[in-house]
């Protein structure tokens, strides 16, 4: 079977099913190790990233595109425990609003409010705003070489790294909910800098209040399986749970079945999104760059941010980084800033 792939290296000490057995703060966070499979395509020297297809070609890896060793799917596989509703969606409702702007009695007032929350969150300079979102929404399509056999003909959902836009934005993605630090939602908030988050269920279920919260400033909390296997070597049944499990933990918990799926480790193959599609997923967004604590990942060559690209991070704090999430998103605030983009919400592009 074709897989795409990409490496994780967002997770440094230990593998998720390593850490579950072992208890990570006796909560369950765990983080996930990366090195995954790309027997076909697509790999970012980056953290939870581009998945697979159902076919049976190998792929070819491209110059940029580094084939990766696939871990042994005893170790990565989540177990079968049938307890997931893999019940085809009915209702689809639409994307959560965006988060508003604090009302001010003039523009002088708002822009130094902006200031003043730079200030204190100690950033180089203050953010960029975005620009309103497109009247017309761009085509998504997927990436090429990211394809599965039949995808156009079945409909699949389009695989992208970048959004196809001319304005200078970028999109913040924040993958698993691992770490629930109350300074980086007030940091957020401050900063009123859009972002969307991409959960699994065994991370998020010691507190799902940490993210209705996270929703309640405008953030749509999307889909990253129940328990955050490697999905290539599940059964397609068995990925349907893992994916409509979570889609219907979302609509149990927050109210709206997402839209969006991204595969752990961004591993997938044609049964995948075969799956995504039943469960009501419409887009499979992956990433260009990852950003961590210290340092920043791309999958360009040349090492560039484009206008549209789709930023990866994960849910982390001290004991897996070198800082703190407030300090990862110092540093990417820092750069995009100085670079010339705005954040924009991803959902309004699509």
């Amino acid at each position: 079977m074709r897989v795409v792939g990409q490496n994780d290296k967002s997770h440094r000490n230990g593998s998720v099913v390593e850490r579950g057995r072992r208890g990570y703060r006796a909560a369950g966070r765990s983080r996930v190790r990366g090195g995954i499979a790309v027997l076909a395509v697509a790999a970012i020297a980056s953290g939870c990233a581009p998945a697979g297809d159902g076919g049976s070609e190998a792929g070819r890896p491209t110059a940029s595109r580094q084939p990766l060793k696939a871990p042994p799917p005893a170790a990565t596989a989540a177990p079968d425990t049938g307890a997931a509703n893999t019940k085809s969606p009915h209702a689809k409702g639409p994307h959560t609003k965006g988060p508003q702007p604090k009302k001010f009695q003039s523009p002088r007032a708002a822009h130094a409010a902006r200031v003043a929350a730079a200030r204190r969150w100690r950033l180089a300079s203050v953010p960029l705003a975005p620009p309103p979102p497109p009247a017309r929404k761009p085509a998504i399509t997927t990436r090429d070489g990211f394809e599965v056999d039949g995808h156009e003909e079945l409909g699949l959902p389009p695989v992208f790294t970048t959004v196809p836009t001319k304005q200078k934005v970028v999109f913040l993605t924040i993958d698993d909910g691992a770490e629930k630090d109350p300074a980086f939602l007030r940091m957020m908030s401050d900063l009123q800098v859009p972002y969307t988050a991409f959960l699994s269920d065994y991370l998020i279920k010691e507190d799902y209040g940490y993210f209705k919260r996270m929703q309640a400033n405008g953030v749509v909390l999307n889909n990253h399986t129940l328990h955050h296997p490697y999905l290539p070597a599940l059964s397609y049944p068995r990925q349907r749970r893992e994916i409509c499990g979570m889609q219907q933990v979302i609509e149990e918990r927050y109210g709206k079945r997402p839209l969006l799926f991204r595969p752990p480790f961004g591993n997938y193959d044609r049964n995948t999104l075969r799956a995504a599609k039943y469960c009501g997923i419409e887009y499979v967004p992956l990433w260009n760059e990852e950003v961590f604590v210290d340092h920043w990942d791309y999958r360009e060559w040349d090492r560039r941010i484009r206008p549209g690209d789709i930023v990866l991070t994960h849910f982390r704090g001290r004991e897996d980084w070198k800082g703190t999430m407030p300090d990862m998103i110092r540093r990417f605030l820092n750069k995009v800033t100085a670079e010339g983009y705005a954040v924009a919400r991803l959902e309004d592009y699509l």
